[in-house]
C-alpha cells in the first residue's frame, strides 16, 4: 500500500499545469519560446500573470504531494523510506514535473515544484534557497542562474541544518535532476546567450 502513495506523489508532480493554462488561451508553450511548459516560459509567452499562476500550481502540486505521504503514514514500509518518505516523495513529485507521461515524458525543469516540496519538508531550506535566487537573479535578472544557484545550495543547507546522509543524497539526486532539466541554459549562461527575465 505505501507504494501506492509514493505513485501518487509522482502522479500530483506530472499534471503540466503550464500546458494546461496555456492551452486554455489557445497557446501550445511547448512551441514558443524556450518550449519549456515551466512558469518562466508560460509568463514570456503569454504574460506574467499567468506565469505566476502556473508558478503557484506548479508549487501547490509539490507541497500536496508531501501532505500526502505525511497524512498516509506509510505503515509497512522499509525503515529507510519511512524516515526520509518526505525527501522521497518530493523527488518523485519533481521527476513527475519534469517527466511528465502526458507530454511524452518532456516537461518542465522542476523549480517551482521543489519550491513546494522544501516549502512541507523544510521551509528553512526553503528559505535560504529564495535567498541564494534573489542574489543571483538580481545580477542580471536571468531566472535560469538564480535557480541553478538556489537547487546548488540546497545540499550545503540542509547539511548544515544537521540532516543525515540520506535526506543529503536525496537533495543531491533532486538538484541533479533540476541541473539536467536546466542543461541548455547552463550552454547559453557559458556563452553570455542566455536571455533576462524582463
Amino acid at each position: 500500500m505505501w507504494l501506492s502513495w509514493f505513485g501518487l506523489a509522482a502522479l500530483f508532480g506530472s499534471i503540466p499545469f503550464g500546458f494546461l493554462v496555456a492551452r486554455a488561451r489557445g497557446v501550445d508553450v511547448r512551441a514558443v519560446g524556450s518550449g519549456n511548459i515551466g512558469a518562466t516560459n508560460v509568463a514570456r509567452a503569454i504574460g506574467k500573470p499567468l506565469g505566476l499562476l502556473v508558478l503557484a500550481l506548479d508549487a501547490a502540486k509539490g507541497a500536496l504531494a508531501l501532505l500526502v505521504l505525511a497524512w498516509a503514514g506509510l505503515d509497512g514500509a522499509p525503515r529507510f523510506v519511512a524516515a526520509h518518505a518526505l525527501a522521497l516523495g518530493g523527488l518523485l513529485a519533481v521527476l513527475g514535473h519534469c517527466f511528465t507521461p502526458w507530454l511524452g515524458f518532456r516537461g518542465g525543469k522542476g523549480v517551482a515544484t521543489s519550491l513546494g516540496v522544501l516549502l512541507v519538508w523544510e521551509p528553512r531550506a526553503l528559505a535560504l534557497a529564495l535567498l541564494v535566487f534573489a542574489a543571483l537573479f538580481a545580477r542580471g535578472r536571468r531566472v535560469s542562474l538564480g535557480s541553478l544557484g538556489a537547487a546548488a545550495s540546497l545540499p550545503l543547507t540542509l547539511a548544515w541544518l544537521g540532516h543525515d546522509l540520506g535526506s543529503l543524497g536525496i537533495a543531491a539526486g533532486l538538484v541533479t535532476v533540476v541541473a539536467f532539466q536546466h542543461r541548455e541554459n547552463l550552454a547559453r549562461l557559458r556563452g553570455g546567450s542566455e536571455p533576462s527575465l524582463e
